[in-house]
């Protein structure tokens, strides 16, 4: 059966990286209220003539008007509003005229009419003396009833250039209303919050989390000690989307759910609804979709704006579409009365960015589960649309959108023009975070035409967006927070596919292939912080293996959809390259058996097959070269899940792979050039916590104190923190007091694929990875040599969760040192004591910190109490293996 083909029209009809499901549809400029129409008809001279006053006098007017704007009704507002406009005209009231032409601007706006709302809002601005090209008002000693009306247009005004994806002029417009509000003085302290909360906005939409996040920290702080306002409401809703954005969800829920209540009090339906909106998306970005969903109901049930409305229900379905179960026809048939709903909606909306952005995410949202002509005719719109009011970031994302549905309609050649033209624009603009996309799907198209040359350029410039993207990615490109594994990941992954794929003398390009992986790896480390977390010039591990450190080779496993891949670097010798050919889903399965099996007391057997496999897999092919080049090290870069197994007990049949090597882990990211470790220096700061908070669910370790004596026994100098003492306070003061080699510290922890569930526990509470930066980072600012070995020495990765080991190599990264220890799992106290009074031993005998490792491991592989992996096979070295 052939395809349906989407009609030449379309296309022909068609000639930002749109924010999905995230707080830019319910970014509201406060000032969308109607600015004060002036009290009196004469100000500074402006009243010039005056006529017999109608029956209808334009004050009258003018509040008739706001009626019908606040009611949605916005075409009879405009028209109300021109008569009281022309009124004013004709009386010679200037300042009044000038209000009235703000507030129908207002009205313009909503209806997406931007000439005419540009074209009132410049003319109030030039009724009130303000000069637009300098950014200046050309009145002498103006009186405050003008500057009050002048400061109001300018919010407006703001706001219309925020609506038209004008956010970097939008900020300026609100700077400079709120200098005037200043000038006005102490009893428009309000105004001034106002503006102040616009710029955030502004800020917010340009990707400046951190800079909207300081202003919306100072205005909250300032608003709590004042009584309920909009201005509150709008102020804890802003901080806590966000909050939101940048991870923190828990201060964001919190945030959403004060503004929420205040909101509710005050009996303000459209703030109501906005916030439950919010409070829907940091729900959904906590994995919470049962709250999310009613959240979403709750937001389209009290919206008095129908483009809110909307764009709830396009959330809710689009939740409901992600977690669709197909046997659970209830959830089918509230997906498809949703969409009923929706589309009946769509043609009410108006033709502001917004509305097209909704009208854009509900095809998406629909794209596998509906009728491709109807969405492509709804794209086909959004594209006329954005065009006629000149958002080119819409325009591009919309063409792209319609591309991405030619293509999966099979239509290559139509898909391809479109795509070319969405990429035209994205470029034009400067906008990375959409271009990256459109040169993604340009790959895919090019290499479905088998044109494997020209979708490996188009891969290349996509990857090379990323990265140019690395400090603004997850700020700018809200979507890819939720869905980084779907829109960043793949590009990764069929790049290195089509690299591979190259024939000739010198392909596949071996190099470039695992200098993929690696930037894929610092873009997920990118994501886990929601930051760019690295900016430091790297060691390039090679030099260390060829010149420094002969006896070592480095594993580039790499899993791919349908095979597994290793590189392996030897000393002084060509990449060598294996192929196994086996599905990422089989992969990804006997990983997660080893996972499982291993810390399981009766699953020896099931472990040694799937442990076995592995070998199979990632060792056995390149045995033979691993020998003749007598290395005794072996240094893995794991891909994915990979991070999550101990590769120390990868087994061969007849013995594990820490029998014939020592083993470290690295990110492929060394901060530091890697050295011996300077044994006759040795001090450390142990810190350890017997006994858990009494809000915390971890049992007693009671033998913490043993573990920390074994150190001191050990031959290093040692200062202890145990118990009360090992408190954050505490340790960030003592770990700044002097130059430690080695931090110990020997508590509960927990890595997690998430940066705000990886922690450790100390006396007043949960240190986690960034307050752990933070700590360590005072120290650097004292200290020019880093830290030698750090050691987590009683933590484990966070249940269910199949990238936990993220956390650790995120831990690793911040700590910034050399070496990071740490367990995968629990242990008991027993074999953990023996395990670091080997360790340490071994250290100070000569050993690199990869042998003493190895030789801790074997001495409890060779007791008879300990020798199941369960108990030698938790420690995992990150970083120097010196």
């Amino acid at each position: 059966m052939h395809p349906f083909q989407l009609t030449k029209q379309l296309i022909k009809f068609a000639l930002t990286h749109v924010i999905l499901f995230t707080l830019a549809f319910s970014l509201t400029i406060i000032p969308s209220t109607f600015a004060r129409q002036p009290q009196t008809n004469s100000v500074d001279n402006f009243h010039t003539q005056t006529t017999k006053a109608p029956t209808t006098t334009p004050q009258q007017l003018v509040s008739q008007g706001e009626a019908l704007y606040q009611a949605g009704r916005f075409g009879e507002a405009v028209t109300v509003l021109q008569q009281a406009v022309s009124i004013y005209q004709r009386e010679g009231d200037r300042l009044a005229q000038a209000a009235a032409s703000t507030n129908l601007s207002l009205a313009f706006e909503q209806l997406g009419s931007w000439k005419e709302a540009s074209k009132a809002i410049n003319t109030s601005l030039n009724l009130l003396g303000w000069d637009n090209t300098n950014q200046k008002l050309n009145v002498n000693n103006p009186k405050s009833e003008l500057l009050e009306v002048l400061a109001q247009t300018l919010e407006i005004q703001s706001g219309l250039q925020l609506s038209q994806g004008q956010a970097d002029v939008s900020l300026k417009t609100s700077q400079q209303a709120e200098e005037i509000w200043k000038r006005l003085g102490k009893q428009y302290n309000t105004r001034v919050t106002r503006s102040r909360i616009n710029s955030a906005q502004a800020l917010l939409v340009s990707g400046f989390y951190r800079r909207s996040l300081d202003i919306l920290n100072t205005v909250s702080q300032q608003l709590q000690t004042q009584p309920d306002s909009l201005e509150k409401v709008t102020a804890l809703r802003s901080l806590g989307n966000t909050q939101q954005q940048l991870g923190d969800l828990e201060q964001s829920k919190e945030n959403l759910q004060q503004s929420l209540e205040i909101a509710q009090r005050l009996q303000l339906p459209q703030e109501i609804s906005l916030t439950e909106f919010s409070l829907g998306n940091t729900a959904r970005a906590n994995g919470n979709i049962k709250d999310a969903i009613t959240h979403y109901e709750n937001a389209a049930l009290v919206a008095s704006n129908p483009l809110t409305k909307v764009q709830a229900q396009i959330n809710q379905l689009s939740l409901l579409v992600e977690n669709k179960n197909t046997r659970d026809v209830k959830l089918s048939d509230a997906a498809s009365q949703l969409i009923s709903t929706i589309q009946s909606q769509l043609a009410t909306l108006p033709t502001n960015q917004p509305g097209i952005y909704a009208r854009i995410n509900f095809a998406r949202t629909i794209s596998k589960i509906s009728d491709k002509r109807n969405i492509a005719e709804i794209l086909a719109g959004s594209v006329q649309q954005a065009k006629n009011i000149g958002d080119e970031r819409a325009q591009s994302y919309a063409l792209g959108s319609l591309a991405e549905v030619y293509e999966q309609n099979n239509q290559s050649q139509e898909a391809q023009k479109l795509t070319q033209q969405a990429l035209f624009i994205a470029q034009k603009i400067d906008a990375s975070d959409i271009a990256y996309r459109w040169e993604w799907q340009l790959g895919r198209l090019l290499k479905a035409q088998g044109n494997i040359e020209g979708a490996i350029a188009a891969y290349d410039t996509a990857v090379a967006s990323l990265q140019s993207l690395r400090t603004d990615l997850v700020a700018v490109n809200r979507e890819v927070q939720f869905n980084f594994r779907d829109s960043v990941e793949p590009i990764y992954r069929q790049s290195v596919e089509l690299l591979l794929q190259q024939k000739g003398q010198g392909k596949p390009d071996l190099d470039k292939v695992r200098k993929r992986i690696e930037a894929l790896q610092l873009a997920e480390l990118d994501n886990f912080f929601r930051e760019a977390c690295l900016s430091n010039q790297f060691v390039v591990l090679d030099k260390v293996v060829d010149h420094d450190n002969p006896n070592t080779a480095i594993f580039y496993p790499i899993i791919l959809d349908n095979q597994l891949e290793v590189i392996l670097k030897l000393p002084n010798q060509p990449l060598i390259r294996k192929t196994s050919v086996v599905s990422s889903q089989e992969v990804e399965q006997v990983i997660t058996q080893m996972r499982e099996t291993i810390v399981e007391p009766d699953a020896s057997k099931k472990f040694q097959v799937v442990s076995q496999q592995l070998y199979d897999w990632l060792i056995k092919p390149v045995e033979g070269e691993l020998k003749n080049s007598r290395v005794n090290t072996l240094v893995f870069i794991p891909d994915g899940s990979l991070r999550n197994i101990p590769v120390s007990a990868l087994y061969d049949g007849k013995e594990f792979l820490v029998q014939k090597y020592a083993i470290a882990i690295s990110p492929g990211l060394q901060l530091f050039t890697p050295k011996p470790l300077a044994q006759a220096k040795l001090n450390a700061l142990a810190g350890g916590l017997s006994q858990p908070p009494k809000n915390e669910k971890f049992a007693p370790l009671p033998n913490v104190k043993v573990e920390l004596k074994l150190i001191q026994q050990s031959g290093i100098s040692t200062t202890i923190l145990l118990d009360k003492n090992f408190k954050s306070t505490t340790l960030g003061k003592t770990i700044n007091a002097q130059p430690f080699k080695v931090v110990h510290l020997a508590t509960h922890g927990q890595f997690s694929s998430k940066a705000k569930d990886t922690f450790i526990l100390a006396a007043d509470g949960r240190i986690n990875v960034s307050q752990l930066d933070s700590l360590l980072k005072s120290r650097e600012q004292k200290r020019t040599e880093p830290i030698e070995l750090l050691v987590l020495s009683a933590c484990e990765t966070a249940a269910g969760d199949n990238r936990a080991a993220l956390g650790l190599a995120g831990v690793a990264i911040r700590a910034g040192a050399r070496s990071t220890l740490a367990s995968l799992w629990q242990i008991g106290d027993d074999s953990t004591a023996l395990f670091i009074s080997e360790f340490y031993h071994q250290l100070t005998t000569g050993k690199t910190t990869a042998e003493a490792l190895r030789e801790a491991q074997l001495k409890l592989l060779s007791d008879s109490q300990y020798t199941r992996p369960l108990n030698w096979a938790p420690y995992v070295l990150v970083g120097n293996w010196f």
